[in-house]
């Protein structure tokens, strides 16, 4: 569905898209992980045909982003990080407005506007005007616009920027939806923990370059070569931990708050003998799980926060 292959965009001698190869099939959601600066917005607006390439090919659908621009914003929905609304319309009318840009005519239109509304959820707001709806209605109202054709892509950025809370938990449900739905989504975000419940692969841009690339569990991979569990014990947790820590598996048992932080050795992944070993020991089990590697951490493990 999208295909990029060495993709660049140059501003004099400074490379705001670096050779960028990517390729998401049909139904992927792809999160865009970067710094503020390192160009993913400029890549997203290369894909939209909003901004021409320096040098480098990108397919979107099938069409290349030179010879069926036209095409491309026909099968696509881009929303940019702020986009403008008229003040002066309606809900209603502000949708209704798009939908006759796209060509949508009669009584298909009223229905679409319908469908689109129900889905972001904003049909008890229908008659109010644009201007009195809050940052995150305004960014439920700003996906509803680019659904009105039944785009087969979808590229956000940063759609949950500037959201509190609840509006953030309202957009990832609606993300969730299309992703049920079966659209191809590329999605920028500094939410990095709720990208990791949306998507199934994951980039990071730094500089320009993509240097990770790939499904969720593999990047965490990069990240995570040894295993860490967080143990419990109701008593005897020194006793515990000079047990664990004569174990040949075991690189290292720290205590941290109230229970021990086990380090595994490099390449270890069945660590079941030690909670078995511990029960046989006497010992009563009150705490005993892998640590998850969140999104957060192998973001920060694996960029230096530099921008191109």
């Amino acid at each position: 569905m999208i295909e990029t292959r060495e993709l660049t965009k140059t501003y004099g001698s400074l490379h705001a898209v670096k050779s960028l190869n990517l390729k998401l099939d049909k139904g992927d959601v792809f999160g865009f992980i970067g710094p503020n600066g390192a160009g993913k917005t400029t890549t997203m607006r290369m894909l939209a045909t909003l901004l021409n390439p320096t040098v480098g090919e990108a397919y979107v659908c099938g069409y290349s982003i030179y010879t069926h621009p036209k095409d491309i914003r026909r099968v696509i929905g881009y929303m940019p990080d702020f986009f403008g609304v008229y003040d002066d319309m309606k809900v209603y009318e502000y949708l209704e407005f798009f939908a006759a840009a796209y060509r949508i005519k009669g009584p298909q239109r009223k229905k679409i506007c319908d469908e689109v509304l129900e889905l972001v959820d904003l049909t008890y707001k229908r008659e109010a005007l644009v201007t009195s709806l809050s940052r995150g209605m305004t960014q439920r109202l700003g996906l509803a616009r680019v659904l009105l054709h039944d785009p087969q892509v979808l590229l956000l950025d940063e759609p949950a920027s500037g959201l509190d809370p609840r509006a953030r938990i309202e957009i990832r449900g609606l993300l969730k939806e299309l992703r049920k739905m079966g659209k191809t989504i590329m999605i920028s975000s500094h939410i990095l923990p709720e990208l990791a419940d949306i998507c199934n692969k994951i980039g990071i841009i730094e500089r320009g370059e993509l240097f990770v690339n790939g499904d969720v569990s593999e990047v965490m991979k990069l990240v995570r070569r040894q295993g860490v569990l967080h143990v419990a014990v109701r008593e005897n947790q020194d006793a515990a931990q000079k047990l664990l820590e004569g174990n040949p598996i075991v690189s290292a048992v720290v205590p941290e708050d109230g229970r021990l932080r086990v380090t595994l050795r490099d390449g270890v992944e069945d660590y079941s003998e030690l909670p078995t070993r511990l029960v046989e020991a006497g010992y009563r089990l009150t705490l005993f799980r892998e640590e998850e590697l969140n999104l957060e951490t192998a973001f920060m493990a694996l960029t230096k926060g530099i921008t191109a």
